[in-house]
């Protein structure tokens, strides 16, 4: 499958498992839950760990452990929640993380540019064919009024 990172289609080497599935080789992504459950045998995977983050989550949760992963999914259920925005917000914004933040779920292409303004840098679209427009939305403005986390 392939993923917009960095402004750029490339090949995605990550793969979510669910909490009730068996951890498996290669890079994963968990849900918080997970994580604060498994914390400690997931840090000794020789694996990349990520962590998955709803809506209803708390980035407060994960803040001491941003350091130790180095994928941040904020998945949206709903086409109509966007507390996930606040979440990428708060993750550049005051807690200055600096790795891969991607969005994936339930949202438009025409949010892509707005998810980027708060600091997310990948997305992972449900259709990969919307993938080149949803990559040109990046452009869509050449000026904006409000500063930017990125």
């Amino acid at each position: 499958m392939q993923i917009i990172k960095d402004k750029q289609i490339v090949d995605d080497s990550w793969s979510y498992v669910a909490d009730d599935a068996e951890l498996k080789d290669g890079d994963i992504s968990v849900s918080l839950a997970r994580w604060k459950k498994d914390k400690q045998q997931l840090l000794k995977s020789t694996n990349k760990v990520g962590v998955r983050i709803g809506p209803a989550d708390s980035v407060e949760d994960i803040a001491a452990d941003l350091k130790d992963i180095p994928l941040i999914e904020l998945d949206f259920p709903a086409f109509a929640d966007g507390r996930i925005f606040s979440h990428a917000w708060l993750l550049r914004g005051r807690y200055h993380y600096q790795d891969e933040i991607r969005a994936t779920g339930h949202f438009m292409p025409d949010q892509v540019f707005y998810l980027s303004r708060v600091g997310v840098n990948a997305f992972s679209l449900e259709k990969t064919e919307d993938l080149p427009a949803a990559l040109s939305t990046l452009n869509d403005f050449s000026v904006n009024y409000q500063k930017s986390i990125c």
